[in-house]
């Protein structure tokens, strides 16, 4: 079993940045694929990014690409998503979401066993 805790959404005008962080516990860390997805009012939860255990292998979704950088402390059983140049079309709840690793990177909710609560980031304009 895994739990996941998210922190560090709030209210940022667009163009800001953000850093959310992951605080893992529960399982070794360092065998996990962490992955971060996103959720707006009316919409179904969407893949933003994912790192595997190493750090050394990512995936991001093309909207986010160039902005957000995914990140990872196995030494603190931290996964970190820095949000820059924000706009508001990145206003969601972003979830954390943790799975045993696998050759590829997976993106699909389904392939993920472990979820955070969710943070919300909320982009003005």
């Amino acid at each position: 079993q895994v739990q996941l805790v998210e922190s560090g959404g709030g209210l940022v005008q667009a163009g800001g940045s953000l850093r959310l962080s992951c605080a893992a516990s529960g399982r070794t860390f360092s065998s996990l694929t962490m992955a971060w997805f996103r959720q707006a009012p009316g919409k179904e939860r969407e893949f933003v990014a994912a790192m595997k255990p190493s750090g050394g292998s990512t995936k991001y979704a093309d909207s986010v690409k160039g902005r957000f950088t995914i990140s990872r402390d196995n030494a603190k059983n931290t996964v970190y998503l820095q949000l820059n140049s924000l706009k508001p079309e990145d206003t969601a709840a972003y979830y954390c979401a943790a799975r045993p690793s696998m050759f590829v990177i997976a993106t699909t909710t389904s392939s993920y066993n472990y979820w955070g609560q969710g943070t919300q980031v909320t982009v003005s304009s």
